[in-house]
């Protein structure tokens, strides 16, 4: 297994001190896994990047059940994927199959665990070039090419240097699980701008066109599309509330509809929710 941050692979000898002691201090996720699983190739990937991003709030210990069939028999284990959270030496709850990454975090919220702040996660890797990333994803797919969680971070990784084409052909084909994952749907909603992008005018261009005639809805539109893929989530909604604001009715209700598009591009949840309410205030 590749050296990841909170992350053990657990045995008979090691369980006590790894799981049982370590859950005293700190939540532990026990994933009970097997070579031959399909869904356990879909949700391994996402627990160990939610491990690392929560930096710490929670260990994944993983337990091979073919090598390890005392801890699975201590654990009734009778299908994988099966995860057991525990707290203080005790398991808490569990969850069987493959659940998409939005639906493990509400599991881990409902039992209080959230990322650590950056402060108490000094160690987190910072973020990397998305160019790098790529290149990295693509060595980790050309030896485990059936890893569908990989091809969802690649998709995702293809978006923020362009690559639109092999990004959408990637997401197509992933298994039910996985196109329904918050992160899939944030990238088709990006996919959707992007397409948008593909013979608009440049920034400058369409600024002008915004002084020249301030109703220009239009021009707001691909304006707003521009900030949002760029990067500026805040000047896009801003765009797109003005457009709401000025003809709530334009091209059959577009400004709600790309508002609400953009709320799922957009990953600051106060943002989106700060807007949510903006946009509602308008409309009611």
């Amino acid at each position: 297994m590749a050296d990841l941050p909170h992350v053990i692979d657990v045995t008979t000898d090691t369980f006590e001190s790894a799981v049982l002691q370590q859950s005293l201090q700190t939540p532990v996720l026990v994933d009970f896994w097997a070579t031959w699983c399909g869904p356990c190739k879909s949700l391994t990937p996402i627990l160990e990047k939610l491990a690392a991003e929560y930096g710490g709030a929670f260990v994944l210990a993983k337990v091979d059940v073919d090598k390890e069939q005392q801890i699975a028999a201590a654990f009734q284990i009778r299908s994988v994927p099966t995860v057991f959270l525990l707290i203080g030496g005790q398991p808490v709850d569990a969850f069987q199959g493959a659940l998409p990454e939005g639906q493990l975090r509400q599991f881990l919220q409902q039992h209080g665990i959230e990322p650590l702040a950056a402060e108490q996660a000094p160690d987190e890797a910072a973020p990397l070039d998305p160019h790098a990333e790529v290149v990295r994803l693509r060595r980790e797919l050309e030896a485990a090419p059936d890893n569908d969680g990989l091809k969802l971070d690649l998709a995702l990784a293809l978006l923020k240097i362009g690559g639109t084409t092999e990004a959408t052909q990637l997401l197509d084909a992933l298994p039910a699980n996985l196109s329904t994952d918050d992160r899939a749907v944030r990238a088709r909603a990006r996919l959707g701008f992007a397409a948008l992008l593909k013979d608009a005018p440049p920034v400058p261009v369409l600024e002008q066109a915004i002084t020249a005639n301030p109703d220009d809805l239009k021009a707001r539109h691909l304006l707003a599309v521009h900030h949002l893929v760029g990067g500026d989530a805040a000047t896009g909604l801003e765009q797109l509330l003005e457009m709401l604001r000025r003809d709530r009715a334009y091209e059959d209700g577009l400004p709600k509809k790309a508002l609400i598009d953009a709320f799922r591009v957009v990953e600051d949840e106060d943002l989106v929710g700060q807007y949510r309410r903006r946009m509602a205030s308008l409309l009611f």
